[in-house]
């Protein structure tokens, strides 16, 4: 190293470089005092203001935690129910979109059959449990909704156009 360059290495750097107006610091007599009581307390509101954001933040995921241990509970019903169908006694193939009768032999077992109560006329010789349709996934979905529309595909649709995708045509 050069006696110039050791020279210019010993001046200590400026701590802010560039104008004055801009220092983060006051850098003349001239310039505003800066009141240590007011950085605290304007710290202490920071501080505040991020605990009670976090805590809102944590309560919005403890709300949606909640939710999803309801659906994961409402879930598991579901699957011991559809298990419990899918286990009932059954002498012919299950077609999926056909609907089957479910009935309750004097021992207690289920079994499903294809004719209603109504073919019956009225009088089944088993206690009838219940209707359910057979799904193109193998999942049951008992009579009574089986006919209720499924809005799903057109609450699919309008969030696609509301973010300005394609829609394939129904």
């Amino acid at each position: 190293m050069t006696d110039q360059q050791q020279k210019l290495s010993d001046i200590p750097a400026p701590l802010h470089r560039g104008a004055d107006r801009s220092a983060p610091y006051p850098v003349s007599r001239l310039a505003p005092a800066f009141d240590g009581g007011a950085l605290a307390a304007e710290a202490a509101r920071a501080e505040a203001m991020l605990g009670a954001r976090t805590g809102a933040k944590l309560r919005v995921i403890a709300d949606q935690i909640k939710a999803l241990q309801r659906e994961a509970q409402k879930v598991l019903a579901e699957a011991r129910e559809e298990q419990a169908l899918n286990q009932a006694q059954c002498a012919f193939k299950r077609i999926p979109g056909k609907t089957y009768h479910l009935y309750r032999k004097s021992d207690g077992r289920p079994f499903f059959s294809m004719l209603s109560p109504d073919d019956w006329g009225g009088r089944s010789p088993q206690e009838f449990i219940g209707s359910y349709r057979l799904e193109a996934d193998y999942s049951w979905t008992p009579a009574g909704q089986a006919a209720e529309p499924d809005d799903t595909g057109d609450l699919v649709r309008q969030l696609l156009l509301i973010g300005g995708l394609p829609v394939a045509p129904a």
